[in-house]
């Protein structure tokens, strides 16, 4: 873990949040490391997610209820499905409405952090989908 925090503070300077611990719950809807902070789960859920360069979620969907990010370092992508995809860096703020299909993820040469804030809502639900393959996430970072 030490090392993780030096490698990260390094790439991304002083972290506005801890680094968290390694993402085992979701891990299988993620390329590459990603590490989770519970920031507070009462009354609204917000998470400090940190990826490792290259990392990035799957395609999603939040049902019910929809996200917010708040980047707090780094270099990473969103993209909506039908959409091009956007460039992220510290201090952008993405509002991704309930039952949008996306991801998001760091760049393939900087480490990524944003805070996710879980639009509250009964019954909300995240679906996973596919993964964004390699082929496409390689395009990206060349265009």
């Amino acid at each position: 873990m030490v090392s993780e925090l030096n490698l990260y503070t390094r790439r991304l300077g002083k972290e506005v949040f801890d680094l968290g611990n390694e993402n085992t719950t979701s891990v299988r809807y993620f390329s590459g490391k990603s590490y989770v902070h519970s920031l507070t789960t009462e009354p609204v859920r917000v998470t400090n997610v940190t990826f490792e360069p290259s990392c990035r979620n799957n395609w999603h969907i939040h049902h019910k209820g929809g996200q917010i990010l708040l980047v707090t370092g780094g270099r990473g992508w969103y993209q909506m499905w039908g959409e091009p995809a956007q460039m992220l860096k510290t201090g952008d703020v993405v509002n991704i409405p309930v039952e949008v299909k996306h991801w998001h993820g760091a760049a393939a040469d900087s480490w990524f952090a944003h805070v996710a804030i879980s639009v509250p809502a009964e019954d909300a639900s995240t679906e996973w989908l596919e993964e964004v393959t390699k082929e496409y996430y390689a395009k990206l970072s060349t265009e």
